[in-house]
């Protein structure tokens, strides 16, 4: 059985739009633990559960060592940029382009 914060985990991840790429750190947050980046990749990397785990990776933006080319093959196809493995800029989320102002 799932606890409580794990519940939170699943909500959150299934809750991420498409091209939105958010940190293991703000995925905790948002289940309500925002001293648990590690326990939420924990729990994404081990997870059978159907949801988008591809859209959430470190706060550098690396993508964890795990399945790779998988999830940069899902981040592309969802209008992310991805080179050397790593999210450089996303459509949504924490890697979002910051526009100027003038």
């Amino acid at each position: 059985m799932a606890s409580t914060f794990e519940q939170r985990l699943t909500l959150a991840v299934a809750e991420l739009a498409e091209g939105e790429v958010v940190s293991f750190g703000d995925i905790a947050a948002r289940a309500g633990r925002p001293d648990a980046p590690r326990a939420a990749g924990s729990f994404l990397s081990k997870t059978k559960l159907k949801v988008p785990w591809w859209r959430v990776v470190y706060s550098s933006g690396k993508l964890p060592p795990c399945n790779v080319p998988k999830q940069t093959a899902q981040l592309r196809s969802e209008g992310v940029v991805v080179t050397g493995g790593r999210v450089r800029e996303s459509p949504k989320g924490r890697f979002r382009k910051k526009r100027r102002s003038r």
